[in-house]
């Protein structure tokens, strides 16, 4: 998991939701929302903090399980809102 920007949300996502935990264990297609990490409340957190990092805003449809269940979806979408993301 080589990608500075996936590096960013998972640095950002073992500090928040799984302190103490061995990040070799959140790959970039951990289930993050299915598999019980990121409830509503840490979604939330993540999308706050992707949108003042990258200066983008998520559309209601667009915070959801298909688009932010794992680091490589989530990455996909970041791309897409900025492509000038890193």
């Amino acid at each position: 998991m080589s990608d500075e920007l996936m590096q960013k949300i998972k640095n950002f996502i073992m500090e928040e939701f799984l302190p103490g935990e061995d990040p070799d264990e959140l790959t970039a297609t951990t289930p993050l929302i299915s598999g019980g990490i990121l409830d509503s409340i840490a979604t939330l957190k993540l999308v706050m903090f992707m949108e003042e990092q990258y200066g983008v805003s998520f559309e209601p449809h667009e915070v959801d399980k298909e688009n932010l269940d794992d680091l490589a979806s989530i990455v996909r979408l970041l791309r897409a809102k900025n492509p000038s993301a890193a």
